[in-house]
């Protein structure tokens, strides 16, 4: 297991940008939109710049089709290279997410972390991928074998996921338990048009929930980015995808920080306490009561 040394910080404060977009067609659109972003939060002091899933281009998993996976790039890679040279420019962290390309027939959905000197600090790969009525991941997806295992940058350790991941807590656990500042989750999901709006809006409840949840049982600051705007399905068998914005930043006990719209782009940068975790662990001493030596069987499917 790879071992993590914690810099020494001059402040406990963080300023962290998120980026609410809805992607177009046009993957360079997309990508000029981020950069304005990008810059705007930079401008207005963020340390750390958070993206959503698969920023590039159009939620493509909406369908089975075997020429999306021309969308995927090596990492290191064009993607790698303009955000990396952004990070420098800026003087910033940037976590992206990708469609990696890692061999012929062989591809990730990936989160990479671009530190503020160009280079990357660490990458994740997905390691939970949905198959669900337009949203056929395991299509595309092969599942991560990088672990859950946080990233060591100039503004601290970030326990990076993807989407998915953010609804299992084991996940947010393993990351705090080596150390992790941060939970930090890109995200692209939405509405599927049949459910009611009552339906609707349970989902979107239990997704802040679950992830509030991480930020309470760990006692850390959770991000989580998602997409906003309405994706069409190119299959037309469905209305396509509503992504339900909603992209928030909680405090270590679960508190809102910030809140995005829910059908608007946004730009934001927000102020993280990392202090408070510390403070908030005192309190709530989880770690300290974990009776580990009971939990054995959750590396079981299930328990008959």
């Amino acid at each position: 297991m790879p071992k993590f040394i914690k810099k020494n910080k001059t402040s406990v404060k963080m300023k962290v940008g998120i980026i609410q977009q809805s992607c177009k067609e046009a993957i360079a659109t997309n990508i000029s939109n981020l950069v304005s972003k990008i810059r705007k939060a930079a401008i207005e002091g963020a340390e750390l710049v958070v993206l959503q899933e698969l920023h590039n281009s159009l939620y493509f998993c909406q369908v089975e089709e075997t020429r999306n996976f021309d969308l995927a790039e090596t990492i290191p890679g064009p993607s790698t290279d303009l955000f990396g040279k952004l990070a420098k420019d800026l003087g910033i962290v940037i976590v992206t997410s990708l469609f990696e390309r890692r061999a012929p027939g062989l591809y990730h959905n990936t989160a990479v972390v671009i530190e503020k000197d160009g280079t990357i600090a660490g990458k994740y790969r997905k390691m939970h991928i949905p198959d669900d009525p337009a949203y056929y991941e395991k299509f595309y997806f092969t599942p991560g074998d990088l672990g859950f295992h946080p990233i060591q940058t100039s503004v601290g350790l970030l326990g990076v996921q993807v989407c998915w991941d953010q609804w299992y807590p084991e996940g947010a656990r393993l990351m705090a338990l080596q150390g992790a500042e941060l939970l930090i989750y890109p995200t692209a999901i939405g509405y599927e048009s049949s459910d009611t709006p009552e339906e609707q809006a349970r989902q979107r409840v239990a997704w802040m929930t679950v992830q509030r949840g991480h930020a309470v049982a760990n006692g850390l600051p959770v991000i989580a980015v998602n997409r906003t705007g309405h994706e069409p399905d190119p299959s037309g068998q469905t209305n396509g995808i509503q992504f339900w914005g909603s992209s928030f930043v909680a405090g270590p006990q679960g508190e809102l920080l910030y809140q995005a719209p829910i059908d608007e782009e946004a730009v934001a940068v927000v102020d993280i306490d990392l202090q408070r975790s510390e403070n908030v662990r005192r309190w709530w001493p989880f770690l300290r009561d974990r009776r580990i030596e009971d939990f054995g069987d959750l590396s079981k499917r299930f328990i008959d």
